[in-house]
């Protein structure tokens, strides 16, 4: 039997992304490492060079704990304002989305608060919320889903307007997910992905070493900032790993395909990762609550079926670019 149940579980993560909740969780996880670097430096040392020898392929999304060490000192950013959950269910009403497609779902928990048809894809998924008869479940990889003719065939026709990456947290997957999904989006649509401002260098490790991980996802950022600047890119400070959101998305682009191979070199490199300071103190990241507040969302569901579309996404897209940053 477990130590917590996904319920107990799910709270305690919940009151974690609060603002109190991270802000004590991020002093007390510095405390942490302040005392226990003075006693167990060198053992702990040891066991991230063990975990290095992890094969990547035996451990789906490496979420089985093979005794993973405590976490390094976290990069001082501002305290977000929301957490995943949170953001993702403003989102969504915000947008007023049609249909949701979500990429590594684990146990369900943020299918389980969708009202409007929806798909999830996870290879292994340990599902404990009850999901209604609108979400299709889709037990593969993703890249096994996009590739069938009909991997969106339950949505009746109707435009992907939202859709959530949170699979194998290794960049060149999330980039694949990002490329597979904008072709099946609306131009309307946004994309958000998970784990996008590790809190230091050890989160962001190819090969997990901590519990709470983000894997190197940052770096399909940094390569949409470079490949794709007609995307509106806002990170989003929000708790506990940040999130991106994406929009003015063009599902004729194939920009990324035919630069894939130089990319996968970028995303394949080895550990230690070294993340850029901007991303591990959120210096360009906003308040997700100012951005679900946007007056951009109402601007997009206007455009959905109007003669004057692009004129009104365009409208949108320049009141998304003008939300200021926290730091």
């Amino acid at each position: 039997m477990p130590l917590l149940n996904e319920s107990v579980k799910d709270k305690i993560l919940h009151a974690i992304e609060t603002r109190t909740g991270s802000r004590l969780y991020k002093g007390a996880n510095n405390l942490w490492r302040a005392l226990a670097g003075r006693f167990d430096g060198q053992r702990r040392a040891q066991r991230i060079a063990e975990l290095e020898r992890i094969e990547l392929e035996g451990i789906v999304n490496q979420e089985q704990n093979v005794g993973w060490v405590t976490p390094d000192r976290f990069e001082k950013f501002p305290t977000a304002s929301l957490g995943r959950h949170q953001v993702l269910r403003g989102l969504q009403e915000a947008i007023g989305a049609r249909t949701y497609l979500e990429i590594g779902i684990d146990n369900g928990a943020s299918l389980s608060y969708v009202d409007m048809p929806s798909i999830g894809v996870d290879p292994a998924p340990h599902i404990t919320y009850d999901l209604g008869e609108h979400i299709q479940v889709h037990i593969e990889k993703s890249d096994d889903f996009f590739a069938k003719p009909d991997a969106v065939e339950h949505f009746d026709g109707v435009p992907l307007d939202f859709a959530f990456i949170d699979g194998m947290h290794l960049s060149e997957f999330a980039l694949r997910d990002f490329m597979n999904l904008e072709k099946l989006m609306s131009r309307s649509g946004v994309i958000v992905f998970d784990d996008m401002l590790p809190r230091n260098d050890l989160e962001a490790f190819r090969i997990r070493r901590t519990n709470a991980w983000a894997g190197d996802v940052y770096k399909v950022m940094e390569i949409l900032e470079e490949h794709r600047p007609d995307l509106v890119l806002l990170p989003l400070n929000s708790n506990p790993t940040g999130t991106l959101l994406i929009a003015n998305l063009d599902p004729s682009s194939r920009v990324l395909d035919e630069r894939y191979d130089e990319l996968e070199a970028y995303c394949t490199t080895p550990d230690p990762q070294v993340v850029a300071p901007r991303w591990k103190r959120r210096e360009s990241a906003v308040d997700p609550a100012t951005v679900i507040a946007s007056r951009a969302w109402s601007l997009l569901r206007q455009s959905r079926g109007a003669a004057d579309a692009d004129a009104l996404i365009d409208q949108a897209m320049a009141e998304l670019r003008s939300i200021p940053t926290v730091s």
